[in-house]
């Protein structure tokens, strides 16, 4: 099962406004580009995943730009602009059972979807090892990865 199913969709992973660009219009004009490449495309919509209190960009600015959603695994909620009456993304649960798999001690799960990573990785590990604790990394390179051992949304 995948982590969250959105196929068909364009799955934006990652959307950053940041600094004095903040509150200009960007980040919309940045949805509304994306809705017309994947409408374009022919595709179903254009999906996200969102959260409050993270990186992830906020629920009520993919609502504001005609974003909704029917399924949320808190903190996460994936959100879809729909061109038709195509299925809405979801997640698909089985998370506590691909957790299971990691063992104990500290499991980073990482990808190479945001500069920052390599640093967040990196100071994990660190701290693991300092503090004693079994610490590995799974790398995630393709959709495939994400689906399978992926605990998390």
């Amino acid at each position: 099962m995948e982590a969250c199913n959105a196929e068909g969709h364009m799955f934006i992973h990652c959307m950053w406004v940041a600094g004095k660009s903040k509150g200009k219009g960007y980040g919309s004009l940045l949805l509304n580009e994306w809705a017309k490449d994947a409408k374009e495309a022919g595709m179903k919509g254009v999906a996200m995943v969102t959260s409050e209190g993270n990186w992830l960009v906020g629920k009520k600015f993919l609502q504001k730009n005609g974003f909704e959603s029917d399924d949320q695994c808190p903190p996460f909620e994936p959100m879809v602009k729909k061109f038709n009456n195509a299925p809405s993304p979801s997640f698909s649960g089985n998370f506590e059972k691909k957790l299971k798999r990691s063992g104990e001690g500290l499991t980073i799960i990482r990808s190479d979807q945001c500069p920052y990573i390599d640093a967040g990785a990196r100071v994990a590990m660190e701290a693991g090892n300092e503090l004693g604790i079994r610490t590995q990394v799974v790398e995630l390179k393709s959709a495939e990865d994400v689906r399978q051992p992926s605990p998390s949304p």
